[in-house]
Parts: C-alpha cells; structure tokens; sequence
C-alpha cells in the first residue's frame, strides 16, 4: 500500500493502481449497468402507469432502484479517482468526452420538444381556434414567476463558475461558498416551478399546448434536481479536500451539466413563455 499526499489528505493507493503498464483503466466487471438498465425500465413502466391512473406504487419503486444505481455507481467512481488512483491524464480525458457526448445527447432529447411546440405554435388548427397559445388556455405572464427563475438560473451560472475559478486558484473557501449558493439557488428555482405548476390555469390532458408546457418544462425542472444532487455531492467531496486544482474532473462535469440546463430554460423562457404569451 503506497500513500502520496491530495490536498489536505493522504491518500492510499492499492498495488494494483501502480501495476498499470499504460496509463489508461481497464474498467472492472459492474453490477451498475444493468441494474441501471432495469432501473429506467421500471421507472419508465411506473411513469406510463401513474399517467393512466393504473398504478401508484411502480412509480417510486422505479425512483428508489434509480437513486440506489447513481448512488453506488458514483461511489465507485469516486473510489477508482481517490483511493486506487487511477483517473489519469487519458482516463479524465475521456471522461470529459463522455460528459461532452452525454449532453450532446441530452440537447437532442430537448430538440425532440421544441420541435412538438413550434409544429403546434407555428400552424395551429381550426381545434385550437386557429390561434397559438389555443383560445381556452390561459399561459403564465412571463415576467412573474417564470422571469424569477430566470433570474435564479442565470445568478447560479456565475456561481458554480466563481466555485470553479475559487478551485482552480485553490482557494477552499470560495469554492465551498459557490458550491453552497449554487445549490441553494437550484432548490429555490425548484420550489418556485413547484408553485407555479400547483396554480397553472390548466392541466395535461387540456390539449397540445399543456402537453407541450408541461412535457418542455417538466423534463427540464427534473433535469435541475438532478443536477442539483450532483453540485451536492460535488460538495460534500470539496468539503472532504477530494478536489485539487489539476484532478476535478467530476466538479466539471456537474459545472458542465449545470451550464446546459442553464442554456435549456434561456431558450424555454424565449419560446415557450415569452414568444407564446399573449
């Protein structure tokens, strides 16, 4: 067992770590991946069920199974980073290609969204009294609640990224005090689109616009939680010194994350609440 010092703390590492004739990790054998398959699957047959008003008990159990995936997988990773030493130069590289790709695919995801609106918006039928939003919907005032997250999104951008400079220059303090108002803002920003779904003036099932409302909006909030659980664990390793400033692959990949949902809402907020209100 060797040891070698990462910020405040003295690190051990495994023979095996040092035994590597390359510098790149052959990833062992993991449970992850398949429990993570079957995982999105009850989740997803849990979602359709509790849509049709079937079922009320697949839906969280498909949540618990997804929680406990990204719990363990991400303990994982962390232990191959920390403990076994073996996110080398190449392997970091690939892993921010990895981010890259996965927030390539998730911008497609929301392209799939944009285009159900804008093919409704842009040629509304006789049904929708030839008219966008339709005549029986009552939209949200963009420059109520919907500017207020707005707001809160774009501030916790400056912060996650006054975090990533206060890291890069290893000053400790200012990246936890980032990190902390990052997520602090992430969780108002839910609470307010909680509220504001609880007095929408309509519901899913009254047409295209609500579906769309919903469907657009609703991904992304999820897509904040998400991305407000991974600043926390991002936290808790900067508050544990698990970050330096030449080896924070994983505070990049959240700060990464955290940029492109805030991208997403930019462009909801033009098109959805400010383009369609009338």
């Amino acid at each position: 067992m060797t040891k070698y010092e990462q910020g405040n703390h003295m690190v051990s590492v495994e023979p095996k770590a040092l035994s590597h004739k390359h510098p790149f990790h052959l990833v062992d054998p993991s449970p992850w991946p398949f429990v993570s398959a079957l995982s999105a699957l009850v989740l997803t047959i849990g979602l359709v069920l509790a849509m049709h008003a079937m079922d009320k008990w697949v839906l969280p159990i498909g949540v618990i199974m997804l929680l406990i995936t990204v719990a363990g997988w991400w303990r994982d990773v962390v232990h191959e980073g920390n403990t076994l030493g073996i996110h080398t130069e190449p392997v970091r590289r690939g892993l921010r290609v990895g981010m890259g790709l996965f927030i390539t695919s998730e911008v497609m995801f929301f392209v799939a969204f944009f285009w159900a609106y804008f093919h409704a918006a842009l040629s509304p039928t006789e049904v929708m009294g030839n008219v966008w939003p339709p005549k029986n919907i009552i939209p949200f005032d963009p420059f109520d609640l919907p500017y207020l997250n707005t707001l809160l999104l774009l501030l916790s951008g400056t912060t996650v990224t006054w975090a990533h400079h206060s890291l890069l220059a290893n000053q400790h303090k200012g990246l936890l005090q980032g990190l902390a108002i990052t997520v602090a803002l992430g969780l108002l920003f839910t609470t307010v689109q909680a509220f504001e779904y609880a007095h929408a003036a309509f519901s899913f099932k009254d047409g295209i616009y609500p579906s769309t409302f919903f469907m657009a909006t609703g991904f992304h909030g999820c897509h904040v939680i998400v991305g407000t659980i991974f600043l926390i664990v991002c936290c808790i390793r900067a508050y544990r010194c698990e970050f330096t400033p030449d080896h924070h692959v994983g505070f990049e990949a959240a700060a990464w994350y955290w940029h492109f949902v805030d991208v997403v809402w930019l462009f909801l907020f033009v098109s959805i609440y400010v383009w369609g209100y009338r």
